[in-house]
């Protein structure tokens, strides 16, 4: 067979693979379909429950059985994605309404992660099982192969209610990502009512029915004025709050209780939280607050804040609004996929998608019973009119020697090969018009169906068969009738599972709090060889002088409102507030410059270390080991950034000092590893910006680097040693930059 090459651009083929690789991600994956509000994967999992029969009134199931035939038969694309969605939707802290009822460990509030598939059990809540997949038989939805062409699975669950608000979405596609807030069902319900009443019901109308989000943590949502734009756009930020409440404790000291969360604090950042609150008592930022405890359990959030005698408790709770996640956004972002394609829906349009489905599937399923009665009254009418005359019947089952032959007669009249007990019976059966399915319903009658009983039963049946025919071609003949329906329907589902609202809608004054200043002073920064950094008073420094001087390795004073700067081999400059450092006792520790700052002892060497005040007023030396040098304005350096590239570095070199430069420096002296000097002016270094590499200061011998540089005064004594011998570095022959300097003698 011969082969075919096409050519094609490389950019072109690309471009087409990576956007069909998007459409899929988007399509088949992490967007909700705004008919169900599901994505792929919860709709398969709830699917292959339903089909395994792990219902409401059910034992539970293991959820590995779940996931393995989820995997199996319908989402190919790993057991995680699949136990994390069967997971979220059996969490009450997530849904609106949950859609799973999970049995054993399936995390929590907190953050605690459910337990192993292998251990945890499942089965489908009542409602999934009334609201989501009851009809399926009826052919509501159009069923698709599964990945494998082996199964069927729906392209879409028949939902009667608008999951896509009531339960929310969130999901990351290619390039685009949702994220659609919970909702009151109740209020939800009343929505899409007063839309199917009228269709041109305005946004703002809308909006008076479902008064905004409803978290399932509750909440305070303090933005309501806000809502109109976001649910009219589909996109916006909600802010919400936590619901703070205060107790009287004991001697005057009053408590401060969170009952409720924001939604975005569920899972990790409820430690986050306390973490937070303690930062401000360590940082003094409040002294306030006592002590923090976390009475949290399976009734419901509790923590408490004990506060001191007198406090100010209005201040202390916007300062917990505005300086911890105790009041937070939720970015809404109303994406779902309609009509097969990605679209940012409004309040209106995913309850018009959701009532147009909800025409579409009463539609599809009443058709479904109309046929099936129409077929059940031709059979009924069959039998009826057989009973009438169920002794030529019978006459003709006993003249007739096949099968064939009874049905011949019984549907088309004829009487040819069948033995008839007189000419009168012949002529009759030969009037026989029955249809193909009531002569097959005749054939299969038993005996005691011509009883009378059975005969009125029968009639009985048949009138209402027809009744239902009745109704069925009302209900799909007349849309108003179909829709007074479908709202008797949804009254039903508000009455059995609506609840009341959680989260309070309000617009809330702007949290505003008089954060105390600090008291300015001047402290001392100590630090050891070891590179634990303390913060001490003053006069306890000049108390200790000596001791201190003796144990620690780098001492300077600045105020405590000022930075500290660490510059590194690296080039980095890495920025420490002085409030941060520990302040006490001279004795005590101290911490580890690595907690509290970016700096990696592991990765990188000190260089320099001074307060961001003194580092202002100065100009800086910059040399590295392959002696390329610069002067830098201290006021270049400063930023309000963590880290920040004090200066540039080819590649392989590092630094190895940086100096403050005196009015009174006038040479600079270079040393080397191999025992090399070279003195010039100061003057011949080029005053450079940070980004910038430097110039070359000396000439420097094969394998060797720079390793000291000296600043002399004119007129200044300095000597170094060199082995056993003293080099005096005022004495060393002045040369010019960039040339090879003299090796010292020993």
């Amino acid at each position: 067979m011969d082969s075919q090459i096409i050519k094609t651009e490389y950019s072109e083929e690309m471009q087409k693979s990576f956007i069909n690789y998007a459409m899929s991600v988007i399509v088949a994956r992490a967007l909700p379909d705004v008919r169900d509000g599901l994505k792929p994967v919860q709709r398969r999992t709830l699917y292959d429950m339903h089909e395994l029969g792990i219902r409401y009134d059910r034992p539970y199931r293991k959820c590995a059985r779940i996931v393995g035939d989820t995997m199996g038969k319908y989402h190919p694309h790993g057991d995680s994605s699949i136990y994390e969605s069967l997971v979220v939707m059996a969490q009450d802290f997530k849904k609106g309404m949950t859609l799973v009822d999970g049995h054993g460990n399936f995390g929590s509030i907190e953050g605690d992660g459910a337990a192993a598939m292998r251990y945890t059990e499942a089965r489908l809540e009542r409602v999934t099982q009334e609201v989501f997949l009851a009809d399926l038989d009826k052919n509501v939805v159009d069923f698709v192969p599964n990945f494998d062409e082996t199964e069927k699975e729906p392209a879409v669950l028949p939902v009667r209610i608008p999951n896509l608000l009531v339960n929310g979405a969130e999901g990351i596609a290619v390039g685009m990502v949702t994220s659609i807030p919970t909702h009151n069902l109740g209020e939800v319900i009343d929505a899409v009512k007063a839309y199917m009443k009228n269709p041109l019901v305005s946004d703002e109308q809308l909006l008076k029915i479902i008064k905004g989000p409803d978290f399932p943590t509750g909440g305070i949502v303090i933005n309501k004025d806000e809502l109109p734009e976001i649910y009219k756009n589909g996109v916006g930020k909600i802010k919400i709050r936590g619901k703070v409440e205060v107790e009287k404790g004991k001697n005057g000291k009053d408590k401060l209780v969170i009952t409720e969360l924001p939604y975005t604090m569920i899972g990790a950042n409820i430690g986050k939280f306390l973490n937070d609150v303690a930062n401000l008592v360590e940082t003094k930022k409040t002294t306030d607050i006592v002590d923090i405890t976390n009475e949290s359990s399976k009734e419901g959030i509790r923590i408490v804040l004990e506060l001191r005698k007198n406090a100010d408790v209005e201040n202390l709770k916007n300062m917990l609004y505005k300086k911890t996640k105790l009041e937070d956004t939720f970015g809404v972002n109303m994406l779902a996929v309609a009509n097969q394609k990605p679209e940012v829906l409004s309040l209106k349009q995913i309850i018009r998608h959701h009532v147009e489905f909800q025409y579409e599937l009463a539609a599809r399923k009443y058709t479904t019973l109309l046929n099936k009665e129409l077929e059940k009254s031709e059979i009924q009418e069959g039998l009826i009119k057989a009973c009438d005359v169920i002794d030529l019947i019978i006459e003709i089952i006993r003249g007739s020697k096949t099968l064939k032959e009874v049905k011949a007669c019984l549907v088309h009249g004829e009487t040819g090969k069948i033995q008839f007990k007189s000419e009168k019976s012949r002529k009759l059966a030969a009037k026989l018009r029955f249809t193909e399915p009531q002569a097959k319903a005749i054939l299969e009658m038993r005996l005691h169906s011509l009883i009378g009983l059975e005969i009125e039963a029968l009639l009985k049946e048949h009138e209402a068969t027809l009744k239902h025919i009745a109704d069925y071609r009302n209900l799909l003949g007349d849309r108003a009738v179909m829709t007074k329906f479908l709202m008797k329907e949804l009254d039903q589902w508000k009455k059995k599972y609506a609840r009341p609202r959680r989260t309070v809608i309000e617009n809330g004054a702007e949290a505003v709090f008089e954060e105390k200043k600090m008291e300015e002073k001047e402290v001392m920064v100590l630090i050891d060889r070891f590179g634990y950094i303390k913060t001490v008073d003053v006069s306890v420094y000049e108390r200790n002088k000596e001791a201190a001087d003796g144990e620690n390795k780098t001492i300077f004073s600045c105020m405590n409102t000022d930075r500290i700067c660490l510059f590194t081999d690296t080039g980095k400059l890495h920025f420490i507030k002085v409030v941060d450092v520990p302040y006490g006792k001279f004795r005590d520790k101290g911490t580890p410059m690595d907690n509290i700052c970016n700096y990696d002892s592991t990765t990188e060497n000190l260089v320099y270390i001074q307060s961001l005040a003194f580092i202002r007023e100065q100009r800086l030396l910059f040399a590295t080991e392959r002696s390329m040098m610069k002067i830098v304005e201290g006021l270049e350096l400063e930023a309000s950034k963590k880290t920040m590239a004090a200066t540039k570095l080819a590649q392989g070199d590092q630094v190895v000092c940086v100096l403050p430069i005196s009015p009174n420096d006038e040479y600079v002296v270079l040393r080397t590893r191999q025992g090399v000097f070279l003195r010039f002016p100061l003057e011949e270094i080029p005053m450079k910006k940070k980004a910038a590499v430097g110039v070359r200061g000396m000439k420097l011998g094969e394998k060797d680097g720079l390793e000291f540089v000296y600043l002399l005064k004119e007129g200044g004594i300095q000597t170094v040693e060199i082995g056993k011998k003293e080099v005096h570095l005022n004495r060393l022959k002045v040369a010019g930059r960039d040339t090879k300097g003299t090796k010292a003698r020993t």
